[in-house]
């Protein structure tokens, strides 16, 4: 059997899924970084390669993405490179085909994506407020010593959701505190974060955007009940949620690799084996310009395997040689 590989390296999450030729997913796996892009990527490869050890499956492509998509692709030898966006998109054609408007909410940032006739049209994102992310609402679930797999079924058991104002992470905080002080209760307050969390996204990442039907919602913050209705209310449609709304990232990832390979006839994947490897990263100035560009060098085993990070892309090439 044909499988190809989807890596999804993100601040919070690394997401690995293998697919089969017919695109059906073999095996999803949900990683936290932890800070250690390399070293989780490894584990997670391990633990595939421990699996496929006792089925007949042979890795045919390697597709990564995610803010550490470079790193990941020269690690693991991947066969296409790509943003977010459209991993995100294709992912979301092939679950719901004929999808407009993907509403993406992950672990440090959010998205939203308009598509028109399977093609990526416009799309914004958000990285400077953290309202509405996951590590947001981790922290409002530790705050409230709520556990967050618990956070959307309060939210539905609301009788009357109270005003939070949801236009930062700072005030939303404080608002909620105010609340819990003068004897709202804890799902309405809950309800309440909801409904300002999904103002806030829509005024701010969603503003000026044609959101139109059928709308998928995606990434790890999908799970919460709560913030899906909230969507729906807001918008006065339904929203689908995906059954593998997580790793819809290494999904599309996979899905890109699957085409790659078919145009150069070929993987560039290292193998499994590459999850015992010893990976060490370092860092130089570049001092040909006044830009003074910061390169990142990745070695493996003592051996220079690329570098990247110049304006003027004088050291592409030995990513390009890399991949």
């Amino acid at each position: 059997m044909d499988g190809y590989l989807g890596i999804d390296v993100g601040s919070v999450s690394t997401n690995l899924v293998l697919i089969d030729e017919e695109n059906e997913i073999l095996i999803s796996l949900y990683l936290r970084t932890r800070g250690e892009p390399i070293k989780v990527v490894q584990e997670g490869l391990k633990e595939i390669g421990q699996e496929l050890a006792r089925s007949p499956v042979q890795i045919r492509g390697v597709g990564t993405t995610g803010s550490a998509r470079h790193l990941t692709g020269v690690v693991v030898g991947a066969d296409v490179v790509k943003n977010e966006i459209t991993a995100h998109a294709v992912a979301a054609n092939l679950i719901a085909p004929g999808v407009q408007t993907v509403l993406e909410l992950g672990g440090q940032d959010s998205k939203i994506i308009i598509l028109r006739h399977g093609v990526v049209a416009d799309f914004a994102m958000n990285t400077v407020c953290a309202a509405g992310t996951g590590s947001f609402l981790d922290h409002q679930a530790a705050r409230l010593n709520i556990p967050i797999e618990k956070f959307g079924e309060l939210a539905l058991s609301s009788k009357n959701p109270v005003h939070i104002a949801g236009r930062c992470s700072v005030f939303a905080e404080s608002d909620m505190v105010h609340k819990q002080q003068v004897g709202h209760s804890t799902e309405d307050i809950i309800a309440g974060l909801c409904d300002a969390l999904v103002r806030n996204y829509l005024n701010n990442v969603g503003k000026g955007k044609d959101i139109q039907p059928p709308i998928v919602f995606q990434g790890g913050v999908a799970a919460n009940v709560g913030i899906k209705v909230a969507f729906e209310k807001a918008l006065k449609q339904e929203v689908i949620v995906p059954p593998h709304f997580a790793v819809m990232g290494a999904l599309g990832a996979a899905l890109l690799s699957k085409t790659a390979v078919k145009k150069k006839q070929g993987s560039s994947f290292r193998g499994f084996e590459l999850s015992e490897f010893e990976y060490e990263t370092s860092s130089f100035e570049c001092q040909g310009c006044p830009n003074i560009c910061e390169i990142v060098n990745i070695s493996m085993e003592g051996e220079l395997l690329a570098r990247w990070g110049s304006r003027c892309g004088k050291w592409d090439s030995l990513v390009e040689t890399a991949l």
